[in-house]
């Protein structure tokens, strides 16, 4: 067989593979498939931003402020005369730029903290978790707009307080996971066996322990979307004229009385659906994780 003929068989074999495993996530989930369809649509506009932005989203035509909706400009333009729908794409961008980097923090944080509090339990346990309740005491928004306030208004903030804030999910998770499996026989060989404490952890329980914390990231990733839209429609967080979608539904909030309406609509309908779309899918998740919960709907 010809080499190309080779290599279209095995592209064809492995379209066919992706293919059957997504229609049996669909069968088992249509919630995760609708949910996996909306953000690849947010993903997709991410990626292709600078190829599909008519406009620069950060340029401002000062002849054509609040111009409503047009052939020129399809979301119309801003108080600054900035292109609506350019700077909605792009926002896409800083959407998945927060909510991935934040639920990857946390569970940085957060995993560890729950393998090592689970399996040694004791003082250890609630000293650990005791810390992590008083993160969850506070109202996390109050929190987040006290630390980002402190810390200063960067990207690099928001993300850092998202996911500190959120790591006691996964801490909570994943503690509750070890602790019905540190007395199972495969740990007390491993124990037997001489395995060190780092290898029992990380080898042994966190395979076994992180299905639960995995099923979560998704419904995380939508909160640590929604919190950075609020921190800066409060005027704490990422600010204009940097497209971010809070600080664009702040900015077009003063012009709905008025009658221009697209500033704040648009932008706030692509962050109710791509909120949307990360908690159907967490949700579909969940479901195809736990059989029990997928057979109770």
């Amino acid at each position: 067989m010809a080499y190309g003929a080779q290599t279209d068989l095995a592209e064809r074999s492995a379209f066919s593979v992706f293919w059957n495993r997504f229609v049996a996530v669909v069968r088992l989930s249509p919630t995760a498939a609708i949910g996996l369809f909306i953000i690849g649509v947010f993903g997709l506009l991410a990626f292709l931003a600078p190829w599909i932005m008519p406009h620069d989203p950060v340029a401002a035509y000062t002849d054509r402020v609040l111009q409503a909706p047009s052939a020129e400009h399809w979301f119309g333009t801003d108080g600054n005369g900035m292109d609506v729908f350019s700077r909605v794409i792009y926002g896409a961008r800083f959407g998945f730029g927060i909510a991935i980097p934040a639920v990857l923090l946390s569970l940085a944080i957060g995993v560890p903290v729950g393998l090592i509090a689970g399996y040694r339990g004791g003082y250890l346990d609630e000293i650990l978790m005791r810390f992590f309740d008083g993160l969850r005491v506070f109202p996390s928004i109050i929190l987040a707009l006290a630390v980002v306030a402190a810390t200063g208004q960067s990207l690099f903030n928001v993300i850092l307080v998202l996911g500190l804030l959120d790591s006691p999910v996964f801490a909570r998770v994943v503690r509750a996971e070890v602790l019905a499996l540190r007395s199972s026989n495969f740990v007390e060989s491993a124990v037997a066996a001489g395995n060190p404490t780092w290898r029992i952890l990380f080898v042994h329980l966190l395979p076994n322990a992180i299905q639960g914390a995995m099923a979560q990231t998704a419904v995380r990733a939508a909160w640590a979307v929604r919190i950075s839209a609020t921190l800066a429609f409060l005027g704490v967080g990422i600010q204009a004229p940097t497209p971010e979608w809070g600080a664009m539904i702040r900015q077009g909030a003063e012009f709905m009385v008025s009658g221009q309406w697209w500033v704040a609509v648009y932008p706030g309908l692509a962050l109710i659906f791509m909120v949307f779309g990360l908690n159907l899918f967490g949700d579909g998740l969940q479901d195809l994780m736990d059989p029990r919960r997928r057979a109770a709907k």
